[in-house]
């Protein structure tokens, strides 16, 4: 009885209740409500409770109940989303990983999972003040402990006052508390040297993901040639195609310059911006720095009609700078600075922290329309907040502890150590991965990836395309069974025709990505000579 009421109270349950109505329900509060009609006992039991009884409805009507929810019946721009980093290569390898669990044996011992940017599951530990700030936050008698720094307690009752209830089980406004969203605007003020931010244009958001979908929801309209057109950089994160796909946009590509080092062409832009005119209505451009899956950061450059960007802070090559957008429309003056439609996406997930888990992170929106922003606000008030935990990370990174305080030094001694093993791992990646016939890798300047050109010889193509998938999916299916290394191939980010690459994270540790990129040089060798293409 109390599972039929519990899922006739929180649940959508497509053509089930016609049968038996009405019903006595339980609402979430446990209180009983009253009606006339068969029993909870006499009909939910029959329906819900066991195969047995669902068997024994079917018989009565003369059949089972033909399915509601079919593929026929799916919504077709859910079947049209992709999303290759978390695709049939990973599902694979789950499988791979329980089999050996299972007391299976293959040439390997462990699955290395390097198609995600995955920070602690990699094995980078935790920035201590994050974690003791967020402890402190979810049991504040933790503020009683001398294990805690005085520092940290400071923030932490600070996020707690601006709590329902000085509880961070409450809800927040929908765009977030109010004051992280006023340390959020200090960091962007800081960080692009005094260019002005305000706190009410901070919106906290689930990971960076969370807004990217917000905003693009604002932007979809329109039908046929008027449809909006979403410009997107290729080799691309799957999120955005996937986003397009599901609203049912147009993918508009531009694509990065491989043999310059991955960069941004403005006359490429121009080229897909009018190519796409002829079909649908461009109207927003998105720009990730530093790049993802190309590791590729954006030089200072001059770029109107910008609507949206994404932003990590892990820039970390010694001759790279990272540059806000903002920033940059700041100093192209008023015009600009004053009138373009901007927004920029920050997480706990891809800086030095790493905080995947957490799924905090904010954006800022500047120059929208007052009215548009209402209607923002309104679409944001839906999901009610985002989690409050991700919110007091997210709070940690934008406030860190400061040169006066007692934690500072622990706290810069270990970002320092996640950058510099980062930029360590990207040396070491590109040097071993060129060293390989038939393999070319770009430098990798920021983010946690690379992107590396990979030669498929013209058999194992003719081999993939008679098994029906893409030559880079064929060449990490092998590279996954024969080494137990998961990366994820290049089609699932796009690329130009007739080049083939696959992603991977620099994440692991030293020593297991040594053992990860000389398992690829051996297999790719060893590919090369199977095909009978190694000179």
């Amino acid at each position: 009885m109390y599972r039929l009421q519990s899922l006739a109270a929180r649940s959508l349950i497509a053509g089930a209740l016609d049968q038996c109505s009405p019903l006595t329900l339980t609402s979430l509060t446990g209180v009983r409500h009253k009606s006339q009609g068969p029993s909870v006992e006499k009909c939910g039991q029959m329906r819900f409770l066991t195969a047995e009884a669902k068997a024994a409805a079917g018989r009565l009507e003369g059949k089972l109940r033909e399915k509601t929810l079919t593929l026929d019946t799916l919504n077709p721009q859910v079947k049209a989303v992709e999303y290759a980093v978390r695709g049939p290569i990973v599902i694979k390898a789950g499988e791979i990983e329980r089999y050996l669990e299972e007391g299976g044996t293959k040439p390997f011992s462990e699955v290395i999972k390097a198609n995600i940017g995955d920070a602690h599951a990699m094995g980078q530990q935790p920035i201590t003040f994050l974690r003791q700030v967020v402890a402190l936050c979810t049991f504040p008698e933790l503020m009683d402990s001398p294990s805690f720094p005085e520092d940290a307690k400071w923030r932490a009752r600070r996020i707690l006052q601006g709590c329902g209830g000085h509880s961070l089980g409450s809800y927040s406004a929908s765009p977030g508390v109010e004051c992280i969203r006023k340390d959020i605007a200090a960091y962007i003020e800081q960080r692009d040297e005094g260019v002005p931010s305000d706190w009410e244009n901070i919106y906290l958001t689930t990971g960076a993901s969370d807004g990217i979908m917000t905003i693009l929801r604002l932007l979809v309209s329109g039908k046929d040639s008027s449809r909006t057109g979403v410009m997107i950089p290729i080799p691309q994160y799957p999120l955005y195609s996937a986003a397009i796909s599901e609203m049912d946009a147009v993918q508009v590509n531009y694509y990065l310059d491989e043999d310059n080092c991955w960069a941004l062409d403005i006359n490429e832009l121009y080229r897909a911006y009018q190519a796409a005119k002829l079909h649908c209505q461009p109207r927003v451009i998105c720009i990730i720095n530093p790049g993802n899956p190309t590791g590729r950061y954006i030089v200072k450059l001059f770029l109107c009609q910008v609507s949206w960007k994404q932003e990590h802070d892990n820039v970390y090559t010694p001759d790279c700078q990272f540059h806000s957008f903002k920033k940059v429309l700041y100093e192209m003056g008023p015009e600009y600075f004053n009138s373009v439609e901007l927004a920029s996406f920050h997480s706990t997930s891809k800086g030095y922290t790493g905080e995947c888990g957490f799924r905090g992170g904010y954006m800022e929106v500047i120059n929208m329309d007052p009215e548009v922003k209402a209607q923002m606000v309104k679409l944001l008030s839906v999901r009610l907040c985002p989690p409050l935990a991700g919110q007091a990370a997210m709070d940690v990174i934008v406030n860190p502890p400061q040169p006066d305080e007692h934690s500072y030094k622990q706290f810069r001694q270990e970002k320092s150590s996640v950058l510099g093993a980062l930029a360590d791992k990207a040396k070491l990646t590109e040097q071993i991965l060129n060293a390989v016939p038939g393999i070319k890798c770009n430098p990798v300047q920021g983010a946690m990836y690379a992107f590396p050109r990979i030669f498929i010889p013209p058999k194992a193509v003719e081999e993939a395309k008679a098994l029906g998938m893409q030559p880079d999916m064929f060449y990490c299916l092998r590279l996954l069974e024969e080494t137990g290394i998961c990366v994820v191939p290049g089609s699932g980010f796009g690329q130009k025709d007739g080049t083939y690459h696959f992603r991977m994270t620099i994440l692991p540790s030293i020593e297991k990505l040594k053992v990860l990129l000389g398992k690829v040089r051996d297999f790719h060798i060893r590919f090369l000579k199977e095909y009978s293409a190694l000179e």
